[in-house]
């Protein structure tokens, strides 16, 4: 059975952030991720947390500086410094809470840029961050991002993300496998859940093409999820998806696994 990890970047929106914790914990989730914390303190976002007694098992790390447009600067030469200062923002925070994965947010391709460059530099900064957050017994998972989502994101499909990996040759660095994502982008979600199982750290659901509950789109997740256990995949699947209406209705799919 799927262990459901609810998002509360995206679900739960009717309420405050902080009272999110304690919304998704009476709706049945014993976890939870979100994407940005940094707007509240870390002892805050832990107390929340703790009180409603939910794990908190991925969160992002930092986007980088709006005014650029930036979603991540992993990938960007010359952002190097910022890349570093971002990172141990993000680690103050999984401290805070005990979390053991951060999704490390690889950038958008700069008009004119040199693709070697980027890739170069990415799996730079990718093994500074897996060598530093090995210390912390913490996970760096990479995540391929749909052009529909995030117009020219560096990471852009799950050969490109296995090979990036391969090069990185790190024990604690894995893909982030977004359902969504990939059906946007390749399709063939059972087969590649079974070639790449061993590099999968973490997994997401939103169905496809709304990005909202599974049951809303062309994603059969019932037979995804059968076929995921079977394979002996044991993580957390997170729901990060845009509720079509309110976030308890549309979490009746969610209650035999819940």
């Amino acid at each position: 059975m799927p262990k459901l990890a609810a998002n509360l970047s995206t679900l739960f929106t009717e309420v405050p952030f902080l009272e999110r914790f304690a919304a998704a914990r009476r709706a049945g989730f014993r976890a939870v991720e979100y994407q940005y914390p940094y707007d509240f303190q870390p002892a805050d976002v832990a107390a929340a947390a703790r009180e409603a007694g939910v794990q908190v098992v991925l969160h992002n790390t930092p986007r980088g500086d709006p005014a650029r447009g930036e979603h991540g600067t992993a990938c960007l030469p010359g952002r190097e410094a910022v890349f570093r200062e971002t990172l141990e923002r993000a680690i103050e925070y999984a401290r805070a809470v005990s979390c053991s994965r951060l999704h490390c947010l690889a950038g958008v391709i700069p008009q004119g840029a040199d693709r070697g460059e980027l890739r170069r530099t990415y799996v730079q900064n990718l093994k500074y961050a897996a060598a530093r957050l090995q210390r912390e017994r913490i996970s760096v998972l990479i995540e391929p991002l749909s052009p529909r989502t995030v117009g020219s994101y560096f990471l852009g499909g799950s050969a490109q993300a296995v090979s990036v990996l391969e090069e990185l040759g790190a024990d604690n660095a894995f893909l982030q496998f977004d359902f969504f994502h990939l059906q946007m982008m390749e399709g063939d979600l059972a087969g590649k859940a079974e070639r790449l199982l061993a590099r999968i750290g973490h997994m997401q659901v939103a169905d496809a093409p709304g990005r909202h509950e599974p049951g809303t789109g062309e994603i059969n997740f019932e037979f995804l999820f059968r076929h995921v256990d079977a394979l002996g995949y044991g993580g957390w699947i997170g729901c990060e998806y845009n509720p079509a209406g309110d976030t308890l209705e549309g979490l009746k799919w969610a209650k035999p696994y819940l």
